[in-house]
């Protein structure tokens, strides 16, 4: 249970750090929510990532049925990351909102 507890903290905080740090420099808010799909894929997945050009089919329904047999928790410190990019991007909006321009 503690581990949970550290590795979505940890997800969070990465995430949310990296993207606070992209949005910063390229002024794109939401980059990384829209990046975030892609590295999920990185991690969940088993193979070589030119195998989604070689052989699509079976990448795609290998990649598809590594994401529904995921387990609960895996699915929770995934999500916990996703939640650091939206939070990283609200705050990027919040801070630019009130002046802040180097944001």
């Amino acid at each position: 249970m503690i581990q949970l507890f550290i590795s979505v903290l940890l997800f969070f905080v990465l995430f949310f750090g990296i993207s606070f740090i992209l949005n910063m420099i390229l002024r794109q808010t939401w980059l990384m929510a829209f990046v975030f799909p892609l590295i999920v894929i990185l991690i969940i997945d088993t193979f070589s990532f030119s195998t989604y050009f070689t052989d699509p089919g079976y990448a795609f329904s290998t990649l598809w049925n590594e994401f529904i047999t995921l387990g609960l928790q895996d699915a929770i410190i995934l999500l916990s990351g996703f939640v650091g990019t939206i939070s990283a991007g609200m705050v990027i909006k919040f801070l630019r909102k009130n002046g802040y321009q180097m944001f």
